[in-house]
């Protein structure tokens, strides 16, 4: 029998993000996307026609033999009856972040997964672009010396200005550390490694946030989960680092993450994207902006109003399933992805109940992804 040289991609979520994944599955080797569903179905059929896919209802989805791997694009507080559903239907999952909610959630899933012998895997995979693959080499080259501490910063006004429906941002399971803080968490647990404890001290600034783009506009929600956090991250291997998340922040002037080490500071790009520009210093140099790495993930691929940007969505997916394929591990993987889930749900419990919190997961640092292997993972 000849093996497989593709996975096949059923989508569950027609919204936002998943013109993303449809456009950019095909950069990868791996995976086919053949299917997707929504709960409306006007919005599968929608993006079936574009991209050539096969509109289905989710049951039906979930079903089909031919699928092998599910992604999973709803909103937060469905990832985990979705994703479970999948797993119990035989199917591999790759969620969108927070792939679950709570940690109980999480542990679960990965019981139906072991039992089966099927994989998880989730956003984000922005930590294996470029820029931050870059800074990955930096520091296990020992160029800023062993981490120390550091200081990482997403602070915005929030997303009602952009978004036309909001309310899930506000929501519980929504919030800036449940919402971007994957992207930051992951980015740091992939530079220092796993963390062992954390407190935070959090608030709910404005009761309601007011629509400013869509047809809602003028519109307000309620929000139910904190909007602005201050934590401390203590990591395994000893450094401290501070996050500050906030949805109530006009403007500020930090950069999104600094790494102190014993022999130098490094400065990483904002970890929502693939790209940017990574700043390094020895003692008490000035910090110098390195050269871009010729790496093939962090190349331009896009405009977008912050100018040509590199856009690489799906890689994680992309390396899941050649992972299956070539039976290794992935890099998004579960591991990886429920402790860092334990990392934010414990800021939040310590924001509640003003203790430190002792996380109860770890997890080994994801294996880095030079120029040479994402390239051999291009179609």
């Amino acid at each position: 029998m000849v093996a497989k040289k593709k996975l096949r991609v059923g989508v569950v979520g027609c919204g936002n993000i998943s013109t993303a994944y449809f456009r950019l599955a095909p950069l990868f080797k791996g995976v086919r996307m053949v299917a997707c569903a929504d709960l409306k179905p006007e919005l599968a059929e929608t993006q079936a026609k574009a991209f050539g896919l096969r509109a289905m209802t989710v049951d039906e989805l979930l079903a089909d033999r031919d699928i092998d791997i599910v992604v999973n694009l709803t909103v937060p507080a469905a990832h985990y009856p979705i994703s479970k559903a999948a797993l119990d239907a035989g199917k591999h999952v790759y969620s969108e972040k927070p792939f679950v909610l709570s940690l109980k959630e999480g542990l679960d899933l990965k019981k139906r997964a072991e039992k089966k012998g099927l994989r998880i895997g989730s956003a984000p995979d922005t930590f294996l672009g470029g820029a931050h693959q870059q800074a990955r080499a930096l520091v296990d080259a020992g160029k800023i010396g062993k981490v120390t501490s550091g200081v990482c910063h997403v602070m915005n006004h929030g997303m009602e200005h952009w978004h036309p429906n909001p309310d899930f941002f506000y929501a519980p399971g929504g919030g800036p550390i449940l919402d971007l803080g994957p992207y930051y968490v992951s980015s740091l647990v992939q530079l220092i490694g796993p963390v062992s404890k954390v407190a935070a001290v959090t608030s709910i600034p404005q009761a309601r946030r007011t629509i400013s783009n869509g047809p809602r506009t003028g519109e307000s929600v309620p929000v139910g989960t904190p909007t602005t956090i201050h934590a401390l991250l203590h990591f395994a291997n000893g450094a401290v680092v501070t996050l500050n998340a906030s949805w109530d922040v006009w403007s500020h002037g930090h950069a999104p993450i600094e790494l102190y080490g014993e022999d130098g500071t490094m400065l990483v790009p904002d970890p929502n994207f693939f790209g940017g520009t990574v700043g390094l210093t020895r003692q008490d140099k000035p910090v110098k902006k390195l050269p871009a790495w010729n790496h093939p993930l962090g190349v331009p691929n896009q405009q977008s109003p912050r100018g040509p940007l590199a856009n690489y969505r799906t890689v994680g997916l992309a390396d899941m399933a050649l992972g299956i394929l070539e039976d290794r591990p992935h890099r998004c993987s579960l591991d990886f992805a429920l402790h860092a889930i334990d990392i934010m749900t414990a800021i939040l419990q310590s924001g509640e109940t003003g203790k430190f919190v002792t996380l109860t997961t770890s997890c080994e640092r994801p294996a880095a992804l030079d120029s040479a292997t994402a390239r051999r993972m291009m179609a």
